[in-house]
């Protein structure tokens, strides 16, 4: 098993959502963290943690930048890395698709090249999506299924993981895939989100404005779940190394299913309108995720039920006054 005590641990994005719940855990396992992202956001969840620039080393970079890329991981001797770093809305893919498959695509070379170049780095954890699968015509999606993303970011998380078992194939690099549902918990600052717009939503009093129709069914997996799924590849790099792994759960929901679980625990009214106005959205999607159990032992420990009057309380502490959406 790969111990990260004391390894030199890259986290590439790792001021992001789940980024900084990542680095939170890697702190406490006593890895030597090194973040590098392009936004450090004051509220986010990473800056929010106790002294948490006491305790790993904040940089402000943009991993696509290969040259610098290299640099970094030569300075910091890196050991490891979990990229995480990408443009992750949808959304914001429709509009702006040149950069979104820039960004996702080019980060994703310039970390497999230098793990390639670099033998020290004992492996690296790749952040995909069920988005890389499309749209496909069946319920749950398993790990073989073909890679169909039709639309700026599907696309850009197909090659990614094309890349990165690319990467494995032909040069035998310790990478491993992973693919999850949509994520939430606290520190998710992107409110067009459902549960962050939820959140919103109540505190301000303010009505929730739903892009879809209110019916796409999503996996809703809480993020220290998936934190717990990262550690565990990363701990068995070389038994899982070229693998691609979904990472599902046991909520399957509509949106409006989500609105009215939320209304139902904290006992709460929300006002919601639906849009209708969602760019290339895929109406279905669910991860079977039986492989990563046999072979790891790994299940969401966690459900909406469980997690989200904490998740309400740390919304509550954030400033919202003169936020911009």
């Amino acid at each position: 098993m790969f111990n990260l005590k004391n390894k030199n641990i890259l986290v590439t994005g790792g001021a992001g959502f789940v980024g900084g719940h990542l680095v939170e855990e890697l702190v406490k396992l006593k890895a030597n963290v090194i973040v590098a992202d392009i936004n450090f956001d004051k509220k986010s969840y990473l800056s929010r943690t106790y002294e948490i620039d006491k305790k790993c080393v904040l940089i402000k970079q943009d991993i696509c930048d290969y040259k610098k890329l290299l640099i970094l991981i030569k300075k910091y001797k890196i050991n490891f890395i979990f990229h995480l770093a990408a443009q992750a809305l949808v959304e914001d893919a429709y509009i702006n698709p040149k950069y979104t498959l820039e960004n996702n695509i080019i980060s994703t070379i310039n970390v497999l090249e230098a793990v390639r170049l670099n033998p020290q780095i004992k492996g690296v954890v790749v952040a995909s999506s069920d988005k890389a699968y499309g749209k496909l015509n069946k319920n749950q999606y398993i790990e073989t299924d073909p890679l169909s993303g039709d639309h700026p970011y599907d696309t850009s998380k197909s090659v990614t993981d094309l890349l990165s078992t690319t990467y494995y194939k032909t040069y035998k690099i310790p990478v491993v895939v992973t693919r999850f549902g949509n994520i939430y918990g606290e520190g998710d600052l992107n409110f067009s989100r459902i549960i962050p717009g939820i959140m919103e939503s109540i505190i301000k009093n303010s009505e929730l404005r739903i892009r879809s129709n209110g019916k796409y069914v999503r996996d809703y997996l809480y993020v220290k779940d998936v934190v717990n799924g990262y550690l565990l590849l990363a701990q068995n790099i070389e038994t899982v190394r070229g693998e691609v792994f979904n990472f599902g759960s046991d909520e399957t929901l509509t949106v409006i299913e989500v609105i009215k679980l939320v209304e139902k625990i904290l006992n709460k009214k929300i006002n919601y309108k639906i849009l209708n106005t969602a760019h290339n959205e895929i109406p279905y999607q669910s991860l079977d995720y039986s492989k990563i159990k046999k072979s790891l032992g790994w299940k969401p420990k966690e459900n909406i039920k469980s997690t989200v009057e904490k998740i309400f309380s740390w919304y509550k502490n954030l400033k919202y006054k003169n936020e911009k959406r």
